[in-house]
């Protein structure tokens, strides 16, 4: 595609010194202007990015420790009156929880299909200054958790929270060693107003998001 833009431009080879620049640009990761309301201490980046995500229609609850997810997940389908069932990511983190403590809870694991009413995804990391969740596609964060059931549950380290979009972009490369193939940013549920300005939940993916913030930080870290 970008081969047939550069033909239709009649546009040769860059020349060596934008091939440079743009190298230059590449390895360097510019930055831009960091708001400020992002540079906060840790507990107070928290608690933006928790009224963030409710600010976009999303919902948020915090819990002390991986061991309590069972109950927050169980709690919030109930109250939402949704299946027991879900399909969860094959992260480590999401399959060392001690989900027999629920037992009423119906836990697969893999891709999810069209037909998964619930998924549960594992947060790779979180910006606070938007309260916006980065999913990287990997073979333990299948993308179609992201997209296709209707309510989406993510699972979320309170120490993989930053403050700014920057830094959250530092923590992929250094974790990751690279671009992965796929970076969801996703800030609430999906949602358009394409259509005389209504604003309508669920029109490119899930209708709920939800968010169990587990607090593996102290106050003031």
């Amino acid at each position: 595609m970008l081969g047939a833009i550069r033909r239709g431009l009649r546009r040769g080879p860059l020349p060596e010194d934008q091939k440079d620049m743009l190298r230059g640009r590449l390895e360097r990761h510019p930055r831009h202007l960091i708001p400020a309301r992002s540079r906060l201490p840790h507990n107070e980046q928290v608690d933006l990015f928790v009224r963030n995500v409710t600010k976009e229609f999303g919902s948020v609850v915090r819990v002390a420790d991986m061991n309590a997810v069972p109950d927050a997940i169980a709690d919030y389908l109930q109250s939402q009156n949704l299946p027991s069932r879900f399909i969860m990511a094959p992260h480590p983190e999401l399959q060392a929880i001690p989900w027999s403590n629920r037992p009423m809870l119906d836990v697969w694991t893999g891709r999810a299909e069209a037909t998964d009413a619930v998924s549960v995804q594992h947060g790779f990391a979180a910006i606070a200054e938007t309260g916006t969740l980065m999913l990287p596609s990997a073979p333990v964060r299948p993308t179609t958790l992201n997209l296709l059931s209707d309510t989406a549950i993510v699972v979320l380290r309170a120490s993989n929270l930053v403050g700014a979009y920057e830094e959250a972009w530092d923590k992929l490369r250094a974790e990751m060693g690279g671009m992965p193939r796929n970076v969801m940013l996703v800030t609430g549920p999906s949602r358009s107003a394409d259509i005389e300005q209504t604003l309508e939940l669920g029109a490119h993916g899930p209708r709920n998001l939800h968010v169990v913030l587990v607090e593996d930080t102290g106050p003031g870290d």
